[in-house]
């Protein structure tokens, strides 16, 4: 289960705001959903977190690219969502504009039932290539309050104490 959120800086502080990613399929969607609550170009924080699992933080400014942590790389690959941050961060061989018919496998069984093995061989290439640790941009906070060295310390519950740092708990309870 994910729980999402962006918190955009304003001049009278952070505005929450839960957010649905039914819509979102690449980090370009992604920044255009934080760019389209921004206020003034400002500041705007995506949280995404799957439960227990691993958190991700994209952090959009205007049209700069977007600065990205993930806590944990492998098992963020797992994830549709994950592995849109992941991607990014570690780069992919592919470019997302379709599929590369030399790569393809063409075993036969193209036509009509899909190779049962896939998802699971591309889940385990993905988590071996994907480190089991954190990934991005370390210092993605660190003007607005949290530390590299606090940020790698969060485990559980770590969007409660990122808010908290950035004087947006409330804010973030409020849309929880």
């Amino acid at each position: 289960m994910y729980f999402a959120a962006l918190l955009a800086r304003t001049e009278d502080g952070w505005e929450a705001s839960d957010t649905e990613l039914d819509d979102v399929e690449t980090l370009s969607d992604l920044t255009e959903l934080a760019r389209e609550a921004s206020v003034d170009d400002d500041t705007v924080i995506v949280f995404i977190e799957q439960e227990d699992a691993w958190f991700g933080i994209v952090r959009v400014e205007g049209e700069e690219d977007p600065r990205i942590y993930v806590s944990d790389g492998a098992a963020a690959a797992r994830s549709s969502y994950g592995e849109i941050l992941t991607k990014e961060l570690l780069g992919d061989d592919q470019d997302d504009d379709g599929p590369d018919l030399d790569a393809l496998d063409l075993d036969g069984t193209e036509d009509g039932e899909p190779d049962e093995d896939d998802d699971e061989e591309e889940s385990a290439v993905a988590a071996e290539v994907v480190p089991a640790e954190p990934v991005g941009d370390r210092l993605v906070l660190a003007d607005l309050g949290l530390s590299e060295k606090e940020l790698l310390a969060l485990d559980t519950d770590a969007l409660s104490e990122i808010a908290d740092a950035l004087g947006a708990a409330e804010v973030l309870e409020a849309v929880r």
